[in-house]
């Protein structure tokens, strides 16, 4: 907000979820196509312990992914404005 000059609206809360798309939707998917052969043949020998395991995370992978781009926006429009707009103020008062 600062180095934009840009307001805490819709908008940018927006841009900036945007903006983490790639990053977190390429993390997610890269270990998920590294845990699917766990997951989908878990049931063959050899495979008991890590089956669980790999379930578990790749369900991990999903929440934290649709949490990031759904809940956490909305949650930080809703509580975090008026911080983020004073903190903009104090840093831009200091620098003058």
């Amino acid at each position: 907000m600062k180095h934009e000059g840009e307001g805490f609206t819709e908008a940018m809360i927006v841009r900036g979820s945007l903006e983490r798309l790639a990053p977190v939707l390429m993390t997610a998917l890269t270990a998920g196509i590294g845990l699917a052969p766990l997951v989908f043949a878990g049931h063959q020998p050899g495979r008991e312990i890590l089956y669980p395991v790999a379930t578990v995370i790749l369900g991990g992978l999903l929440t934290s992914t649709f949490c990031e781009f759904l809940i956490h926006p909305g949650l930080f429009w809703r509580f975090s404005g008026r911080s983020a707009e004073r903190l903009v103020k104090a840093q831009t008062s200091e620098v003058l």
